[in-house]
């Protein structure tokens, strides 16, 4: 089978798996309590006021009716308005795209720059200190809830040693959009581009350094367990790695230990790595939520709760469709990437 097949094979199932996850949303909606005009409206409306409203957005008519316009509005690319703030959800979907992908990718930097020297190390010397230091946290690293890291976090640098974090309150910055205003000295750094394009337009690191400053807490939390996972996949590739007949006919050739160790076998550990690697972007896209809602960081986890508090439905199903359409995108991209990388996979 060709990649092209292959990759229209992939999206159709994908395909698929969106239109599950739209109809769960829209069941779950269907038999949630409370009238969805009534939430539009508030307490005060009255009762003509809200039998218009029904007629009006069509939730007076059958059940497989609204649902079939709902799927056209899908395909339409319409996804409809919020309840309470009266704006196109597309438009508060994308908004905090950004630095919900900003979140993720720090996450990701940071587990990589940690798990795969960790992993290797803890290979390299099996039995020993390092081994069993890499192993206590890596099972510690999986085990800790993301919101628990969050909170102790908080607590014990920002309340403990008092190291200023200006997320952790209101007394130093306040979220705006997708990024965050400094209210005493009046700056702002609006997401990573923009403190890149103040360094590359204005030779300040004053932006970039707040946007590090901001986002390293949350990046730790969300990227601890991903950490984890990594360090054992490392650990585990490589030692299945050395124990193949390359390796030693390699050594045997007299070639340096760490030219073997970092161009033979850490190159091949990396390819399931890079697989978990895209397949846990997706996650870290859906899982950002309590990470958000505990630092205050203005992501899409953040306005999924907010959403949640009120019941504005049309927002909860955009935001959660957005999510899946990604996790699926990336799946997608990583099966590409996997057989392309490893020409033994089969595409079939």
């Amino acid at each position: 089978m060709s990649m092209l097949k292959f990759l229209l094979r992939r999206t159709l199932q994908g395909v698929f798996v969106i239109w599950g996850v739209v109809t769960v949303l829209f069941g779950l909606r269907a038999v949630s309590p409370g009238d969805p005009a009534s939430l539009m409206l508030g307490q005060g409306a009255t009762q003509e006021l809200v039998e218009r409203v029904r007629e009006v957005e069509g939730l007076n008519e059958p059940i497989y009716v609204q649902y079939a316009d709902y799927l056209g509005s899908l395909v339409r690319g319409d996804l409809g308005y919020s309840w309470r703030s009266e704006r196109e959800v597309e438009m508060m979907v994308l908004e905090r795209v950004p630095a919900t992908i900003e979140l993720a990718v720090a996450a990701t930097v940071i587990a990589l720059l940690i798990a795969v020297p960790l992993g290797v190390v803890s290979a390299t010397r099996r039995g020993t200190a390092s081994d069993y230091g890499a192993t206590l946290f890596s099972l510690l690293g999986i085990s800790t809830p993301n919101f628990w890291l969050g909170l102790m976090l908080i607590l014990v640098l920002g309340v403990w040693y008092g190291i200023p974090y200006p997320s952790l309150s209101g007394s130093g910055s306040v979220p705006i959009g997708v990024g965050f205003v400094d209210l005493p000295t009046g700056r702002r750094a609006v997401g990573f581009g923009e403190a890149l394009m103040a360094i590359v337009q204005e030779g300040s690191f004053g932006e970039m350094g707040l946007w590090l400053k901001h986002i390293t807490l949350p990046a730790i939390t969300l990227g601890t367990y991903f950490t984890a996972l990594i360090t054992r996949l490392t650990r585990s590739g490589m030692i299945d790695e050395f124990g193949k007949p390359y390796v030693t006919a390699t050594q045997s050739k007299g070639l340096p230990g760490v030219l073997v160790r970092y161009k033979h076998v850490l190159r091949n550990t990396m390819i399931p790595i890079i697989t978990v690697l895209g397949l846990q972007m997706g996650t870290l896209m859906g899982g950002a939520v309590i990470t958000e809602t505990v630092f205050n960081w203005p992501g899409l986890g953040l306005r999924l709760i907010d959403a949640l508090g009120v019941r504005d439905w049309p927002l909860m199903q955009g935001i959660i469709l957005f999510i899946a359409i990604m996790f699926v995108t990336i799946n997608i991209v990583v099966d590409a990437l996997y057989t392309y990388l490893d020409p033994q996979v089969s595409v079939e």
